[in-house]
């Protein structure tokens, strides 16, 4: 045996179960799937279940046992609603609404998200904590002094009624505040400034591009919010109805055909599946980039 033999280290006995250092790895397990896979049929049950009474009538939800394969009646229902409500104004109201909110809110709440965070000035954290505050509030505390003040500007009745209150909102700020704190250094800023960077384009090259995997949450659980509203539109815009709005008209009469109104809930739900399924992936790459960046 020579020298370079035993100065030659040993070779392992095994495959390595540790990654860097980190300690064992791990990976999912049948529970963890399984939990998983219970967690998803809990949640999208109730939607096949609403599809399933919608294509086969209200015979479906009086037999003993529940059907779980949908009929063929869905689209003469889906023809019964878009026939009994004003169903294509009210979608396009929606839309407008979702998106002209949304917008708002995720640019109004990333500026101010971004000076609270990471901007010197008098007053920061007094007006920081009565914007957390106002989230204790309840909305319906202010409806009727909010529709006294719509209804002296004249508002009634038209989109804007539903659009301005919530152009931007207390838990967007603190959301987006609470991301920012941590994510982008402050040397980072002061970088920018030594060499020349404007406040605004500091917040352009550096908050923003930090900013968008908090801005992606915001937006999506933003606009389900203002597609899913009810109570507000239905006070300001009755004639002029949202698409939640329109679908309540479903149950006004004596007979509710609850068939028809389970395939209208259907058809207000396949928008928010859509935008699930075209930003979902969009979603889910910024968060995991902004956590490896932080």
């Amino acid at each position: 045996m020579t020298a370079s033999t035993l100065d030659r280290p040993a070779a392992p006995a095994g495959p390595s179960r540790r990654r860097g250092g980190q300690g064992v790895e791990r990976r999912p397990g049948f529970l963890t799937y399984g939990l998983l896979l219970a967690f998803l049929i809990g949640g999208a049950y109730p939607l096949w279940w609403s599809f399933v009474v919608g294509s086969r009538g209200n015979t479906a939800l009086t037999s003993t046992w529940p059907p779980l394969l949908p009929g063929g009646v869905f689209w003469q229902n889906v023809t019964e609603v878009v026939t009994t409500v004003p169903f294509w104004l009210a979608l396009g109201n929606s839309v407008i609404v979702s998106v002209v909110i949304t917008a708002s809110v995720v640019l109004f709440s990333t500026l101010a998200g971004y000076a609270f965070a990471k901007l010197r000035f008098r007053g920061r954290e007094g007006l920081m904590i009565f914007v957390i505050a106002t989230l204790a509030v309840p909305t319906q505390l202010g409806i009727i002094p909010l529709f006294m003040v719509m209804k002296q500007f004249g508002w009634t009745g038209t989109l804007g009624a539903v659009i301005v209150p919530t152009l931007v909102t207390a838990f967007g700020v603190f959301f987006t505040r609470q991301y920012l704190v941590d994510t982008i250094p402050d040397e980072l800023i002061e970088a920018a400034r030594v060499d020349g960077a404007s406040m605004i384009g500091t917040f352009w090259h550096v908050g923003l591009p930090a900013a968008r995997p908090a801005m992606a949450v915001l937006g999506l659980f933003t606009f389900m919010t203002a597609w899913t509203d009810y109570l507000w539109p239905l006070l300001v815009v009755p004639q002029n109805p949202t698409l939640q709005v329109a679908l309540s008209q479903l149950q006004s009469a004596k007979y509710v055909d609850y068939a028809v109104v389970l395939s209208g809930a259907v058809l207000a739900t396949v928008p928010l599946l859509l935008l699930f399924v075209v930003a979902g992936r969009q979603l889910i790459s910024g968060i995991m980039q902004g956590a490896v960046k932080g």
